[in-house]
């Protein structure tokens, strides 16, 4: 099924692949959909519209088997704090649904965080902008589709330092902040993007998506 963010990717001509699944309402986590498409969790990243409690947004991306750290998140915004915004409002404000979150395609665009881990892969899964479809594509394809929505775009660690999920489960690269953490900017060949200024947030296992 071709959606608004695939159709953007299209417009920039980036590779990428739908792959679609079965929907379960009552189930939408990103640790649910990651086997339903084949990928280990850490592969499979959230979207996630965050607020600083008043009128400022970001989007903060983040691996599905892991939980966003709000404080990180707030110091990297140059916030006092921040929080989910309301789910209430996420479809008014950039017209996707929970558990269709994604930065590309969307009604109103944000700057953006995006967990340093995602560069570790050589494809991630984000939603495609509906419940039910995946994208997937690589992380540089990722990041440089992000800088085409116009707004920063900031590699970082996002995370809380424990994760309750292992990677040895999935056989995948380690994602240890102690192993790796490396930013965009730190590995050779790589152009940094633009870095702006500047309810809690769900269960681990939360969907791809506002949840």
């Amino acid at each position: 099924m071709k959606t608004n963010s695939a159709r953007f990717l299209e417009s920039l001509k980036i590779p990428f692949e739908l792959r679609e699944y079965e929907v379960d309402p009552e189930d939408l986590s990103a640790i649910t959909v990651a086997k339903k498409i084949g990928m280990p969790a850490e592969q499979v990243f959230k979207t996630l519209l965050t607020t600083d409690g008043a009128h400022e947004y970001v989007f903060a991306v983040v691996p599905g088997d892991a939980a966003l750290d709000f404080k990180k998140l707030a110091s990297l915004a140059g916030w006092r704090k921040a929080e989910m915004a309301p789910l209430k409002d996420v479809q008014p404000l950039i017209g996707y649904i929970r558990g269709g979150v994604t930065i590309f395609g969307a009604k109103k665009s944000y700057p953006v965080f995006v967990d340093e881990t995602a560069i570790l892969f050589d494809s991630i899964s984000v939603s495609a902008g509906t419940r039910g479809t995946q994208l997937i594509l690589t992380p540089d394809d990722y990041l440089r589709a992000a800088t085409a929505i116009g707004q920063p775009v900031q590699t970082a660690d996002l995370t809380k330092d424990t994760k309750p999920f292992s990677n040895q489960n999935f056989g995948a690269p380690s994602s240890n902040r102690n192993d790796v953490a490396p930013s965009l900017a730190s590995r050779p060949g790589r152009e940094t993007p633009r870095v702006g200024n500047h309810e809690s947030e769900p269960n681990v296992s939360s969907p791809e998506g506002q949840s």
